[in-house]
């Protein structure tokens, strides 16, 4: 049915040719902001009203297991709130401040930005639920291994020991007790943060259909086999200086896997903007020393790397 609107938008509309380039350029970002804007409301509105079910203390509680697990609940805590890199930062500021441990407060850090309810939308209308629940689990799994490695490498001493925080960060909605008062939240949670991401979801769908439509094949493919197997390494480095929003970038790494760029060398470049930044980095330098920014940076950057090899590994089983 959208697939039908949008071409008759275009064509009797618009008064423009399907078959052209232009024409397929405005038919494919008008299929693809409308779905992925359904799309989004329909599950932050849904995130939403089951996270007015979990305290804020219980949060606390569970990042603070023994044995691991608190790893496992901050990495998934990460994955169900839907923030960028720099959005994070206070969250993981009273999470230090509660004196959780620091490895679990880096694993929400890491997942928080990678995977959260738009970026899963995102992905899963572009590749598939498969592609995108794939990238859910690496993406949980690279911020518990990350967290647990920065964790046993004691870093406690470069933390800063007054950060100057004031106050504290609300996770959830905990005064929701009706129904109603649920429902309300889910919704205003969804608006606010369309409200936020919306200019980026065009961009990137626009910039996309841009990139699928005229971006020549030979120019990708002339790319891709100059840097071979470095091709992964590369793309993420050139992405963690870069800030952006993964409603933006999603859409650039889905184009550029579609003109032949390999799936987990798109997907590095997209998770290393997503989850390191210049401007993180001068974030948390109000509570870390630079030694600290330096090796989480590191870890965090390996782990992308290493989980782009893996998508590169097995796209061929996901993909046909």
């Amino acid at each position: 049915m959208l697939l039908i609107f949008s071409r008759w938008l275009v064509a009797d509309v618009l008064r423009l040719d399907p078959a052209s380039r232009w024409g397929s350029t405005v038919e494919f970002f008008f299929y693809d902001t409308v779905k992925i804007t359904v799309l989004l409301v329909a599950l932050i509105f849904i995130i939403g009203v089951v996270r007015t079910f979990i305290p804020a203390e219980r949060i606390r509680r569970w990042m603070s297991l023994p044995g691991g697990m608190g790893y496992v609940a901050a990495a998934i805590f990460g994955a169900v709130t839907p923030f960028c890199s720099c959005s994070s930062i206070p969250i993981f500021f009273t999470f230090l401040k509660a004196g959780a441990p620091l490895g679990v407060t880096f694993s929400f850090l890491i997942t928080s930005p990678l995977v959260n309810e738009y970026v899963v939308v995102l992905m899963a209308g572009f590749f598939g639920w498969k592609i995108a629940a794939l990238y859910a689990f690496s993406g949980i799994v690279l911020g518990i291994v990350c967290g647990f490695i920065l964790g046993k490498m004691k870093l406690e001493r470069f933390i800063v020991e007054d950060m100057g925080l004031v106050g504290d960060v609300d996770l959830t909605q905990a005064a929701a007790r009706t129904w109603t008062d649920r429902l309300k939240y889910g919704w205003d949670e969804a608006v606010s943060i369309l409200s936020k991401i919306w200019i980026w979801v065009i961009a990137g769908v626009a910039l996309g259909a841009a990139i699928h439509n005229y971006v020549p094949q030979s120019m990708v493919d002339a790319v891709t086999k100059s840097t071979g197997i470095w091709s992964v390494p590369l793309a993420t480095l050139v992405g963690v200086p870069m800030y952006g929003s993964c409603a933006a970038i999603v859409p650039i790494a889905i184009a550029l896997f579609q003109k032949g760029v390999p799936l987990g060398t798109a997907l590095a470049f997209m998770m290393a903007i997503a989850a390191l930044s210049l401007p993180e980095a001068v974030m948390l330098r109000r509570a870390m020393r630079l030694q600290l920014i330096l090796i989480f940076f590191g870890v965090t950057t390996v782990g992308i790397i290493a989980t782009g090899y893996l998508f590169n590994a097995v796209q061929h089983f996901f993909i046909h």
